[in-house]
């Protein structure tokens, strides 16, 4: 997972200040559940759904979420596993077709559109920003003038993060209010960079935010309308949306909470006013809309070859075995070897991993805790990406 934490990663690490605890769990929470060893008497394919089973268990029992989702697509067909409850109240169980908000899985889509237009000659990738929006530097320092688009896709800009300005406990306690994108990149703006441009990876949210306006300038469309012309309805996505100021999800959903202290009851946050992560975050989809995404980008359906290898090059992030490219993530699959493309979300009441394989896999996880998971929570959910991933493949390893 990204360690920013996605659209809201700057209100996850100061998320201490109002005591969110990464640690609690919730009343009655089991202990972890032992992993599935391999045995030579066990088929492969059992011990892939024993493995993801015992995740999906982890992840609503230690983990601390009320209740999870994972899809996998691969040749051998479709799969879905649900554990634990979609409301604390009512104790319904996950729906199969749940739609949640990805917070930071919007990026692909974002950078997704703006490599469209690169295509189309309509913005040059290692342009100047400053190009496309003018007034935007106005006044600032030289060096910003300097950033260019690519820049911004894959955090080089040296831009700071405008989440890590924010004052977690504002934004909950009004989390419907609106939040326009050039305010809140001004606030980024008014902080120091972080490095000169191109010199340094550090994940910021401020870059999609602009990478977001930098659509509406050269497209004069809002970029939610360009993101469902140019994706969502070619893929015929219909869980898929651009909620804007809608506080609400449509259809069926599981209630997204967070843990505002250290063995506090979990707080409801499913109505979210999502202007505040915007083109970095604000995103509602279902796990079959986002394989089905990853699964089309991969595979070279919305990109023409030079911008998709554009975005498959990566740089360092610090972490073993992750890059970032342009909007997207090279991660290695430690269960059978290889690689694999994809990006996490975390928005508040959500969090969400997925990823796409050019073998033709994909898997989607969600959780509905975020932030108040435990600290494994990260690592249960990239597993259980990586266990789907690898399935069928030789060499794989519990």
């Amino acid at each position: 997972m990204i360690k920013h934490r996605g659209a809201l990663g700057g209100v996850l690490t100061l998320a201490v200040a109002i005591g969110v605890a990464a640690g609690a769990l919730p009343a009655g929470a089991a202990t972890a559940a032992p992993t599935v060893k391999r045995t030579a008497a066990q088929p492969a394919a059992i011990t892939h759904d024993a493995q993801l089973r015992a995740l999906m268990h982890r992840l609503t029992t230690a983990d601390g979420a009320p209740g999870a989702l994972l899809r996998t697509q691969n040749r051998h067909g479709t799969r879905v596993l649900t554990g634990g409850v979609a409301d604390i109240n009512s104790h319904a169980p996950v729906a199969r077709d749940s739609r949640f908000r990805i917070g930071s899985m919007t990026k692909p889509f974002v950078a997704t559109v703006v490599l469209q237009l690169v295509g189309e000659h309509h913005v040059a990738l290692d342009a100047p920003v400053a190009r496309y929006l003018p007034d935007l530097f106005r006044g600032h320092d030289a060096h910003d003038r300097q950033i260019t688009v690519r820049q911004l896709l894959q955090h080089t800009s040296g831009l700071p993060d405008y989440l890590d300005v924010l004052d977690p406990a504002e934004i909950l306690k009004d989390p419907l209010a609106h939040h326009d994108a050039r305010d809140l990149v001004d606030l980024a703006l008014a902080r120091p960079r972080t490095s000169e441009p191109g010199e340094g990876w550090r994940y910021s949210n401020t870059n999609y935010l602009i990478a977001g306006m930098l659509i509406e300038r050269v497209t004069r469309n809002p970029y939610g309308e360009e993101i469902s012309r140019r994706i969502i309805k070619p893929l015929h996505l219909s869980q898929t949306s651009l909620p804007g100021d809608a506080t609400t999800i449509a259809g069926p959903h599981p209630r997204g909470y967070v843990r505002p202290g250290e063995g506090a009851p979990l707080m409801d946050l499913t109505e979210l006013n999502p202007s505040i992560a915007g083109a970095s975050g604000e995103m509602i989809s279902s796990a079959d809309d986002l394989n089905r995404f990853l699964g089309a980008l991969v595979g070279g359906r919305l990109l023409r070859p030079a911008q998709l290898g554009a975005m498959m090059q990566t740089r360092p992030t610090g972490d073993k075995g992750r890059e970032y490219g342009l909007g997207l993530e090279r991660k290695e699959l430690t269960p059978c070897g290889g690689v694999y493309w994809g990006h996490g979300g975390d928005i508040f009441g959500y969090q969400t991993a997925g990823g796409a394989t050019t073998r033709g896999s994909q898997a989607t996880v969600m959780a509905n805790v975020d932030p108040g998971g435990t600290d494994a929570q990260d690592d249960d959910m990239e597993a259980a990406v990586q266990t789907a991933l690898c399935e069928g493949r030789p060499g794989w390893r519990p």
